[in-house]
C-alpha cells in the first residue's frame, strides 16, 4: 500500500482524536463548574430556569425555584453557576450600574412630542379639497380622460 492510499484514513483518525479532546475539555470543564457549586449560590438549568442552591448530594441538587418552593434536580442538569451580582441582575432585576438620575417617562408622549422652531416652514395641508372630489367623481384628473397615460 502506498501513502496516497493510507493517508485519508490518517487524517480521519486525527480529526476524531481532536473531536473527542475538545469535547472531553468542554466535559471537565461543566463537571468542575458544577463541584464548585456551594448553597446560596444562583444557576440556570439547562432548561433556563434561575434558581438559587439549598442542598447539594452526590448525583442531585435542591433548588429553590421560588420562596418555599423547592425542587430536585440532577447534577447533570445545571447549566450554569451564576455570579451573584449577575444572578440579582437577572432574577431581581437589580442593575448596579445604573444611574438614578435617569428619569423614564411613563409613556411614549416625549417620543412623539417635539419642540417646533419659530421659523420653521408652515405644514402641508394634505386634507381633500372639495374641488378635488368633484373632478374625480367627473373621471377627470390632472386633465386626463379615464385611461390616458403618460407613457408614449
Amino acid at each position: 500500500m502506498s501513502i496516497v492510499t493510507l493517508l485519508p484514513f490518517i487524517v480521519l483518525i486525527g480529526a476524531m482524536f481532536l473531536m473527542t479532546r475538545s469535547a472531553k475539555k468542554k466535559q471537565q470543564a461543566a463537571a468542575q463548574m458544577r463541584d464548585e457549586m456551594q448553597p446560596g449560590t444562583g444557576v440556570r438549568t439547562i432548561g433556563g430556569m434561575y434558581a438559587t442552591v439549598k442542598e447539594i448530594g452526590d448525583e442531585t441538587v435542591l433548588l429553590e425555584v421560588a420562596p418555599g418552593v423547592h425542587a430536585v434536580y440532577a447534577k447533570n442538569a445545571i447549566g450554569a453557576v451564576l455570579q451573584d451580582s449577575e444572578y440579582n441582575r437577572i432574577v431581581h432585576g437589580d442593575d448596579p450600574e445604573s444611574d438614578t438620575d435617569t428619569v423614564v417617562p411613563d409613556d411614549a408622549s416625549s417620543l412623539t412630542e417635539t419642540a417646533e422652531p419659530e421659523d420653521a416652514a408652515p405644514k402641508a395641508d394634505l386634507t381633500k379639497k372639495a374641488d378635488a372630489a368633484e373632478a374625480a367623481s367627473e373621471g377627470q384628473k390632472d386633465g386626463k380622460a379615464d385611461g390616458e397615460a403618460d407613457a408614449k
